[in-house]
């Protein structure tokens, strides 16, 4: 599930795993507790999500779909952020592109090899303006590369803008 911020994403990611009856939740995010605005967020896609759903709040998503929920839907939500997470846990945003890559290698592994039903929420960031920070440029290359290397190994693509899905693969 690809898109751009505030596209319905997530809402759309979380319509198909709700179909799937049983659903394991995966929240990469790390929160700052001094960043009110991220925690809003949180906050809202907690709510929407059904009290009956599994949720596991881990930046270890290579470890966490090692582990599969059989019967259920797992739902990453989202690859930015475990992204960021990576890049902050390797203090690599100043270090040359690729520093990830073993992180990134364990999770397209990872996703490769699973085998029950996995939707993964991923934003698309290479559409819009040139971020004029190198860290901002970091963020686009590193999450364009993975991306293409997740829609490689999954099975459908789909992208979402303004809340209408488009089926890619």
């Amino acid at each position: 599930m690809l898109g751009g911020a505030r596209s319905g994403k997530s809402a759309f990611a979380e319509q198909l795993a709700a179909a799937s009856g049983v659903v394991r939740y995966l929240a990469t995010s790390v929160p700052d507790p001094d960043d009110h605005d991220f925690a809003e967020r949180i906050a809202r896609h907690r709510e929407r999500r059904p009290g009956d759903w599994s949720v596991v709040e881990s930046v270890d998503a290579a470890a966490v779909l090692a582990d599969p929920a059989p019967g259920a839907a797992t739902l990453v939500d989202d690859i930015g952020t475990w992204l960021t997470a990576r890049i902050d846990a390797l203090n690599a945003w100043d270090s040359p592109r690729g520093t990830v890559t073993p992180d990134v290698e364990a999770l397209v592994s990872a996703v490769a090899d699973y085998r029950d039903r996995l939707i993964i929420v991923s934003p698309e960031v290479g559409m819009g303006v040139i971020p004029a920070t190198r860290s901002g440029r970091l963020f686009r290359d590193e999450i364009g590369i993975l991306n293409q290397r997740l829609a490689a190994v999954c099975d459908e693509a789909f992208l979402v803008v303004a809340g209408l899905p488009v089926r890619l693969k």
